[in-house]
């Protein structure tokens, strides 16, 4: 049973101190420029998503499950829910921003052009694939 205490004891550590890194640099990349902007948020996705999967893993895990509370699988739950709908909330706004910020680029006339031939590419190969599959649904 020690391994398992010292396994438990070393992800808390490990996720505490990610926390305290993070915690550390959130003003300096609030005033960064674009690139660290997208790195460090990257990073913060990166991470995570391994830590989804870790807990993933950890509800499949009949050992642990057997002998988890139901207070805090209840805890787990609320607090997942909540992310999950705070991070739809963020993805339909960030994509409604983005579609309308590059609409407007568009009349103005400063999108650029190869974002525009990579999408009118992709949505003529999609259309063809349906065609070909005779789905003639048009969006």
């Amino acid at each position: 049973m020690s391994s398992l205490y010292d396994s438990l004891t070393q992800w808390i550590e490990m996720q505490k101190k990610i926390k305290e890194w993070f915690d550390s640099i959130y003003e300096n990349v609030n005033k960064g420029d674009r690139l660290e902007l997208i790195l460090y948020t990257r990073m913060a996705f990166q991470h995570i998503m391994r830590t989804l999967k870790a807990f993933d893993n950890w509800l499949q895990d009949p050992f642990i499950i057997s002998n988890m509370p139901k207070e805090q699988l209840e805890d787990v739950w609320k607090t997942v829910f909540a992310l999950l709908k705070q991070l739809l909330e963020l993805d339909v706004r960030h994509t409604e921003g983005f579609r309308d910020h590059i609409l407007s680029l568009e009349k103005e006339g400063k999108l650029n052009p190869i974002l525009v031939e990579v999408f009118s590419e992709g949505a003529r190969r999609r259309r063809g694939e349906r065609e070909r599959e005779g789905i003639t649904l048009s969006i």
